[in-house]
């Protein structure tokens, strides 16, 4: 927020002249200046506390995703993942301090790896302050959280210490600094040289966040293999539950609320007008609106996924309109601000039908994933950067990155191609980074033999083997039961 100025000079002639007024005028402008100072305090203490409390939401998300991954996996398996998800958080934070946030905010840089704040050295700055290293490290465990899912139930201990550190000090940051660092090649925020006339947009994440953790744990299923009894021996898919629908619907409604932060926060400050200052419209309004798509998309969603699945297999199941829900929140991920509430039902609606697709064509493969994570958030992740390259609306997009001429917009929207092209460069390079150094990663495992549990702690269940015991106290009848 840019300071107001008072000139004692200018004020002087205008209180009548002489001695008395010229001293007048100094305190008079000496008072405003106080005022206008408080001002510019007050706006910057307003975007941080917004900045933070949306950090605070997005963080809100590991309980979601740690009630969602617990209830999608058998009882057996329970402690396991939500040990998981703790340490995704814990060493997130430590290797996203140490150079993560460099890699990826690092500025000034060049355009392809950060070169500066390691251990948040020189920080703060005139640029970030510690609410943004937050916020960032909120999103960074977030995809590694998107990949243990993938590969739960069959992979051992060490092995998730090691990518996940390796996915949120490395991997994460990396890409994150193409598309959303101001240095960045791909960036929509860069000075010049912008790639298609304009950039990426992928405002939260759906390629960053959700691709990048989606196509990690691609592979990292694929080198695994699918779960004991998840295909019997004719090839055909036999049903693994998990063991709890209602943690799966908390865990939803937990991911659902921390999207609001996830979505809306990306804004990173909410005092700016658009236009003349006295409006009733500005960044508050973008962000009231971004709220809106978000919502739209993943009800959206929801309800095609409740009847097409009805359609298709004859009942109303509330796991998979769950995740037909948060496939509606990772396409609208890249496009939640600048597109009009009705394109993102468009969105949602697609989403929808993506995830079946992905899901009837990952059961033919013989591809298991207990959490649906690569489908849901690399396959409609890649549908919402598509989407924001057809569907971006020109105002939307000029007053979320303002300052560039002509900036191509969305192609249905009559903006032209190039942001499409754009959309399209980040959905490979991204599939390419992800797969070239995740994808190497989980082989040097497998073949180190440090990625799989053996076959007798997989039918015992990794809570009794590596735990220490069963997540659940169980009656003597139903500890029969626990090796389904």
């Amino acid at each position: 927020m840019a300071a107001l100025a008072c000139s004692a000079a200018e004020l002087h002639p205008l209180l009548g002249g002489g001695n008395a007024t010229s001293a007048a005028a100094e305190y008079i402008c000496g008072r405003f200046d106080a005022v206008s100072s408080k001002f510019v305090d007050t706006g910057y203490a307003v975007d941080n506390t917004y900045l933070l409390f949306s950090t605070y939401l997005v963080f809100s998300m590991q309980i979601g995703f740690a009630m969602l991954c617990a209830g999608s996996v058998r009882a057996k398996n329970t402690m396991n993942i939500m040990l998981t998800n703790v340490l995704d958080a814990a060493t997130g934070g430590f290797f996203y301090y140490l150079f993560g946030f460099a890699l990826a905010f690092g500025t000034p840089s060049n355009g392809f790896i950060g070169q500066h704040f390691f251990g948040l050295s020189q920080f703060p700055s005139q640029s970030f302050d510690y609410g943004f290293f937050l916020f960032q490290w909120a999103f960074a465990i977030a995809a590694a959280g998107i990949t243990s899912g993938s590969i739960a139930e069959r992979t051992q201990f060490g092995a998730y210490l090691i990518y996940s550190s390796f996915l949120t000090g490395l991997v994460y940051p990396i890409a994150s600094h193409w598309f959303w660092s101001a240095d960045g090649w791909a960036s929509p925020a860069r000075a010049d040289n912008l790639l298609f006339g304009s950039g990426v947009i992928d405002f939260a994440g759906s390629g960053v966040v959700h691709m990048v953790g989606g196509i990690a744990g691609l592979w990292g299923a694929l080198i695994e293999g699918p779960r004991i009894g998840r295909f019997d021996h004719s090839g055909k898919a036999a049903s693994l539950r998990g063991h709890s629908a209602t943690l799966v619907v908390l865990g939803t409604f937990l991911l659902w609320f921390g999207w609001y932060g996830f979505n809306p926060g990306s804004f990173l400050n909410i005092l700016k007008a658009y236009g003349e200052s006295g409006s009733y419209y500005g960044q508050w309004s973008a962000v009231g609106r971004t709220a809106v798509t978000t919502t739209l998309a993943g009800s959206t969603a929801a309800l095609t996924t409740l009847f097409g699945k009805r359609l298709l297999v004859g009942h109303w199941n509330v796991t998979d309109v769950c995740n037909g829900l948060l496939g509606g929140f990772a396409a609208i991920t890249a496009g939640c601000s600048v597109v009009d509430p009705w394109a993102a039902i468009i969105c949602g609606f697609v989403a929808a039908w993506v995830l079946i697709g992905f899901n009837k064509l990952a059961e033919k493969l013989k591809y298991d994933d207990p959490l649906e994570a690569a489908q849901l958030h690399g396959g409609c992740g890649a549908w919402g950067l598509l989407f924001t390259g057809l569907f971006a609306k020109k105002a939307y997009v000029n007053e979320v990155y303002p300052g560039v001429e002509d900036r191509p917009y969305g192609l249905l929207m009559g903006g032209g191609g190039g942001l499409l092209a754009a959309q399209v460069v980040q959905i490979l390079v991204v599939a390419a980074w992800t797969s070239v150094t995740m994808g190497t990663l989980f082989f040097i495992l497998h073949k180190m033999k440090l990625l799989r549990i053996s076959h007798d702690e997989e039918a015992a269940g990794m809570d009794l083997t590596s735990h220490g015991g069963l997540a659940y106290e169980y009656e003597a009848e139903e500890k029969k039961e626990i090796s389904f």
